[in-house]
């Protein structure tokens, strides 16, 4: 029917009869009628085809808005992965540039009702602790003369004096002579007898104690490869086999586990608790496991510190560690392996969330969508309020003071949930910040247990920096080449964290604790309560709290 032109018939030559006129004129209807038919089809056909191509066309641009969300949220995740592979990094940024800081939010910005702190200058520190020795310098001959007559000048008793500080590290060998004696007597029971053996913590072993707390030092609380540490001794003059010291340190690992066993109990029955977990490689074939990947966890008591290995990350590792029974509050990531946990579920334990994860989602996007950045800064300025306001309300304590900064830390939260929820409910609400939004709504009970109980911290960042040191051993020398050297790591790694808490110097304790196990023959101590902090008096602390001072080799040096 396309280009059909519709006219008016007009006849030529007049019909004959109105009988004609009339025929004429049916037939004129009938084709009017197929025509008329005919457009109905057409425009039918033509109106159908333009509702599919105008349903089409609204596929077409919501597909089109579909996928420019997804371009945003690709070209954000992109940009995190940027940020994450070529970023600038911990261990070399400056305070102005932090990866988990907004550009232009400044963290330290000091609150309105606040003046600035003044700067803290550090005291000059005092070394009279230390041992001395002296050094006396002196002129040569024939610089004590008059050099105009030739004159002796006389020696002053005052002198000018100064100071170093110096370090001598030195290997040497102590040779032990057992003084022997003889019978003066006839009697037949009477023979000669040698001076006993002095203490070994290896029986017949060259080293001794105080290179195995060298040992331990360095790879445990310092994080050095042992590989590393020997390289050093053999530039000193002592050159040790790398074998020799893999397996005493495997011999001497059982020393340590009544200590550790001490220290896992009393964590257990902390009644406030944090957890977190890190990686952690044991080279070893496991039946049942792929690869070397095992989780060091540690759990942080109030007064202890639990490392704890294992080559599952589920929710049977913490499960495990808790004493049943007991309730507790555990601070927390948002790990789904701890709510997974049958005390958890029970309610025995009630798990309180980090902020500081909370708040780096915030800065995540702002970081990854530059046009969200605004709305970012203005949730971590409400952060920020609250870390601020709970600090001080922490600090005035059992004061008069507590019950208005209280009453302000409730709003400001009180004013976080409602605005949460009401960018939630708005249908244009952007995807990344309804992904921040809904993890916060779904996790605020846990994320404000804080304010109802002081005691609970606001972020779990000091077990983060507990697993500083491991992860920084793991930099050094991967993880751990058997099953029975990672249980040495945590063990050791839990006494030296405990014993910073109760202000313990590691290397005087382990001095006397290896002296102790030296002389049991090598073996742990039968009773290890008097080396656990918590039996000790606070005199006993302070003694061990003190540096082992070597006293120098020599009182005085000539010089001339």
């Amino acid at each position: 029917m396309d280009g059909l032109l519709l006219e008016h018939h007009r006849p030529d030559t007049p019909p004959e009869d109105a009988d004609q006129l009339v025929e004429q004129l049916r037939r004129q209807l009938t084709q009017r009628d197929v025509e008329l038919g005919s457009l109905r089809r057409e425009n039918l056909e033509l109106r159908q085809q333009a509702g599919y191509w105008k349903s089409q066309h609204s596929r077409a641009r919501e597909r089109i808005a579909e996928l420019e969300r997804e371009i945003e949220l690709l070209c954000g995740k992109n940009r995190q992965l940027q940020d994450q592979q070529f970023g600038t990094k911990s261990e070399k940024q400056s305070r102005s540039d932090r990866s988990n800081t907004l550009e232009d939010f400044d963290e330290n910005e000091p609150e309105p009702d606040q003046p600035k702190k003044p700067r803290v200058v550090p005291e000059r520190r005092d070394f009279r602790h230390l041992p001395t020795k002296t050094q006396v310098v002196e002129l040569p001959e024939d610089q004590r003369v008059c050099p105009h007559c030739g004159q002796p000048r006389q020696e002053m008793t005052d002198t000018e004096d100064s100071e170093q500080l110096e370090i001598e590290v030195r290997a040497y060998r102590r040779v032990i002579r057992r003084k022997r004696y003889r019978r003066t007597c006839t009697c037949p029971d009477c023979q000669t007898i040698t001076a006993p053996v002095p203490p070994k913590l290896i029986p017949k072993s060259r080293l001794g104690t105080s290179v195995w707390v060298e040992i331990f030092l360095a790879k445990y609380f310092n994080h050095q490869p042992i590989e590393r540490l020997l390289a050093s001794w053999k530039l000193a003059g002592l050159d040790l086999a790398a074998s020799t010291v893999n397996m005493g340190l495997e011999r001497l690992q059982p020393l340590f586990t009544p200590v550790y066993e001490a220290i896992h109990e009393r964590n257990r029955a902390s009644a406030y608790q944090r957890a977190d977990e890190t990686r952690w490689l044991v080279f070893v074939e496991k039946e049942g496991k792929t690869g070397y990947r095992w989780w060091l966890w540690v759990f942080l008591g109030e007064d202890t510190v639990v490392y704890v290995l294992d080559s599952r990350r589920s929710h049977d590792v913490p499960e495990s560690h808790f004493t049943a029974g007991i309730s507790i509050i555990l601070l927390v990531d948002r790990y789904s392996a701890y709510q997974a946990m049958k005390p958890v579920k029970d309610g025995l334990i009630l798990l309180a969330f980090c902020w500081a994860h909370v708040r780096r989602d915030f800065v995540r996007v702002g970081k990854a969508f530059p046009q969200l950045k605004a709305w970012a800064i203005e949730w971590l300025k409400w952060i920020r309020e609250a870390y601020r306001c709970n600090r001080r309300r922490v600090s005035e304590l059992g004061t008069p003071e507590f019950a208005a900064t209280d009453a302000k830390l409730r709003g400001i939260v009180e004013s976080m949930k409602s605005r949460a929820a009401e960018e939630l409910s708005d249908p244009n609400l952007r995807a990344p910040c309804r992904k921040v939004l809904a993890s916060l709504q779904k996790h605020w009970v846990g994320l404000t247990r804080f304010v109802d109980d002081p005691r609970i911290p606001m972020d779990n960042n000091s077990s983060e920096r507990q697993l500083r040191g491991p992860a920084l051993g793991r930099k050094n020398y991967y993880g751990s080449q058997a099953e029975w050297s990672g249980q040495l790591a945590v063990m050791l790694f839990s006494i030296f964290a405990t014993l910073a808490k109760w202000k313990i110097n590691p290397r005087t304790w382990l001095r006397w604790y290896l002296d102790a196990c030296a002389e049991a023959g090598g073996k742990a101590p039968s009773d290890v309560s008097a080396f656990l902090p918590w039996t000790m008096s606070e005199e006993r602390r302070k003694q061990l709290g003190e540096a082992i001072l070597v006293e120098p080799t020599e009182d005085v040096l000539n010089s001339s």
